[in-house]
């Protein structure tokens, strides 16, 4: 099996990518595997790297060292090779994939991926676009928009730019009308702040959007908040819904439901944002879509991902 490390060298603040670069080459020689490394500062150079060498057939790990948008470049250039499996070493300044699986601190340990367990898990289709984290539409996907501009400032990292943005756009970007059906159920509309569809659980640096959601029991956790508050009463709650209390303790956020199916619709009738993974795109008509184990993750040595999973306390 071929081990290749893409490194996006512009993830997060402050990072020292020569240490990761001995710790790579530390962690593979001690596995006595050859790796090979790809560190581009062009984004376009890496996946014109990454098709090349994923259409030779042979089996391959790709690592992701860099930030939620490295592993949605890493998914979207390998996505149908069976052939890839994928591990994210988060050097980004978000990183909320890998939340379900350990803190950023333990898997920063190459090792740790270099020994993973090879795992098929869920994702969820957007037109040419794949997300194995969270897709959204509303205030949220506008705040997304926002964020990418403001995380390019210097000493904003990842979580302080997405409260930066929420501020920004709250007079602007409080809630759409949508048109929303999730599966055959019948459609229906109104004035709302998010319509969500959830593989895992957090983002926008820590953000827990959807609470409850596995990525690999089959299922899209679709929510919905309507917009019943105003701006200041929002301000209030968005700690509350940081720590994914709109869904876990409902009585506090009546307006908000979770429905789990395998496609949500959502129509708007002028162009609004749509967030897949950290990466925005502009429509009107909108199909999300989960399908079932079509990305091979690794889930790193020593998570308790698949402990808790078979206990029930996920």
């Amino acid at each position: 099996m071929r081990h290749i490390f893409v490194i996006n060298p512009n993830s997060g603040k402050g990072n020292d990518f020569q240490a990761l670069l001995q710790d790579i080459k530390t962690a593979t020689q001690e596995a006595g595997i050859t790796p090979e490394i790809c560190a581009e500062q062009d984004v376009n150079d890496a996946i014109k790297f990454m098709r090349r060498v994923v259409e030779s057939g042979e089996p391959m790990r790709i690592y992701a060292c860099g930030g939620d948008g490295t592993m949605f470049t890493a998914v979207n250039t390998t996505y149908g090779h069976k052939n890839v499996q994928i591990a994210l070493v988060p050097y980004g300044s978000g990183n909320d994939f890998v939340k379900l699986f350990g803190s950023k601190e333990e898997l920063r340990e190459i090792r740790r991926h270099i020994n993973g367990t090879p795992h098929w898990i869920d994702a969820i289709e957007c037109g040419k676009d794949v997300s194995v984290n969270i897709v959204s539409m509303g205030f949220d996907a506008e705040i997304n928009a926002k964020q990418a501009s403001l995380k390019k400032l210097p000493f904003i990292s990842g979580a302080a730019a997405y409260h930066l943005s929420t501020f920004y756009c709250l007079p602007k970007k409080f809630f759409n009308t949508f048109t929303i059906q999730i599966d055959d159920h019948p459609p229906f509309t109104g004035d709302y702040m998010f319509a969500i569809g959830g593989n895992s659980r957090w983002y926008g640096g820590g953000f827990k959007a959807c609470p409850l959601a596995v990525p690999d029991d089959g299922l899209m956790d679709c929510i919905t908040v309507e917009k019943k508050l105003g701006r200041l009463q929002m301000i209030g709650k968005i700690e509350n819904y940081k720590r994914g209390e709109h869904i876990t303790q409902n009585d506090k956020w009546p307006f908000a439901k979770m429905v789990r199916g395998k496609v949500m619709r959502v129509h708007s009738d002028v162009p609004a944002a749509v967030n897949i993974d950290g990466e925005v795109r502009m429509a009107t008509d909108v199909t999300f879509e989960l399908k079932e184990k079509a990305v091979c993750y690794v889930v790193p040595e020593g998570s308790n991902y698949f402990e808790r999973k078979e206990k029930g306390t996920l």
